[in-house]
């Protein structure tokens, strides 16, 4: 499946939002995850499925001073 993440894009085996976090090895508790603009939840990510084309953002904080 092709995707757009982060601007760029994927050629993924992932069917999932979960599965995608995995394949593309983002980790991590404090991750924000919008599909098409929308957000979604991390507790939604299991069950969410992508569609062709989709576009993903996966955002993390940054530290600063």
């Amino acid at each position: 499946m092709k995707l757009i993440v982060n601007g760029e894009e994927q050629t993924v085996r992932a069917e999932t939002l979960i599965d995608l976090l995995a394949e593309l090895e983002f980790e991590g508790e404090w991750l924000a995850t919008a599909v098409n603009n929308d957000l979604v939840a991390a507790e939604e990510r299991v069950g969410f499925r992508l569609t062709d084309g989709d576009r993903i953002e996966v955002l993390a904080p940054m530290q600063g001073g």
